[in-house]
């Protein structure tokens, strides 16, 4: 783990285990709303085990980075590349999750020439959130985070490599998202994410702005960003590669071997 100064304010970042060195090459994972960097546990953990450096962040204002959490798509990704220049990182692919796509995309347009490949995973534009979901992060969070629950996911139990015998996905989600919200006693760190994806209005002029290749992990069960909802974005990028699997939109731990190996075959061209 690691600890840099953006803008003035300290960024926590999972190494993956392993110490950071800029030399390697360099990949950046991106939560979505009311996620962390544990997210990507398993996906972080072997790529910085197999020649990567990892950098799984928390984006600001969200469990152990400071700093004021972002209020839009556009300001995240402002962050994230400020990340890169705080780093010493001149080159780096991008892994994204739902708010995170949205996030990675942003920052590949406004840097085309530091992105190396770009990976949206659970990602959808528009990324619509319901006026119900909307209501109900502000003014209802708890119950707002079961409804999420319940939309996120496909399946009662993980497979095993997702965090081993006994794990309960429902359960263990809630614990993360309740967690992730308490972090932050200032900002409602679940609305403002939820308004961020609601707002964005950049999507396919970003998309048209990427030069990296693209890579969509999509979950065929998603009911928060089904594969559908992606076709705005797939039209303008160049070459796009879509790989859709067995899980809802909590693809990282109802399909970790499947996600994994997408971004591992997708990302070792870019080596």
């Amino acid at each position: 783990m690691m600890d840099v100064l953006v803008n003035g304010h300290k960024a926590y970042c999972y190494t993956g285990g392993k110490a950071f060195d800029a030399a390697k090459p360099s990949v950046v994972f991106i939560h979505g709303v009311l996620n962390d960097h544990s997210v990507w546990i398993l996906q972080s953990r072997w790529f910085a085990h197999h020649g990567w450096n990892v950098l799984a962040l928390d984006l600001p204002g969200h469990c152990r980075s400071e700093g004021p959490p972002p209020a839009s798509v556009e300001e995240a990704a402002q962050f994230v590349l400020a990340l890169l220049d705080a780093a010493g990182i001149e080159k780096a692919a991008l892994v994204g999750h739902s708010f995170g796509s949205l996030i990675a995309l942003e920052a590949a347009a406004r840097a085309p020439q530091r992105i190396t490949r770009l990976a949206l995973v659970g990602t959808a534009y528009p990324m619509k959130v319901s006026p119900a979901l909307l209501e109900g992060a502000l003014n209802d969070p708890q119950r707002a985070i079961d409804m999420v629950n319940s939309f996120s996911h496909s399946m009662l139990a993980p497979p095993p490599s997702t965090l081993g015998p006994g794990t309960w996905l429902y359960g263990g989600s809630r614990a993360l998202m309740r967690r992730v919200l308490a972090s932050n006693r200032e900002t409602n760190v679940f609305h403002l994410g939820f308004k961020a994806c609601n707002d964005y209005a950049g999507g396919e002029a970003a998309m048209s702005a990427v030069q990296c290749p693209v890579l969509f992990v999509l979950g065929k069960s998603d009911q928060m960003t089904p594969p559908r909802a992606t076709q705005a974005l797939r039209a303008k990028a160049q070459g796009a590669r879509v790989m859709q699997v067995a899980a809802g939109h909590a693809l990282m731990s109802e399909a970790p071997d499947e996600v994994l190996f997408a971004l591992r075959d997708f990302l070792s061209e870019a080596r």
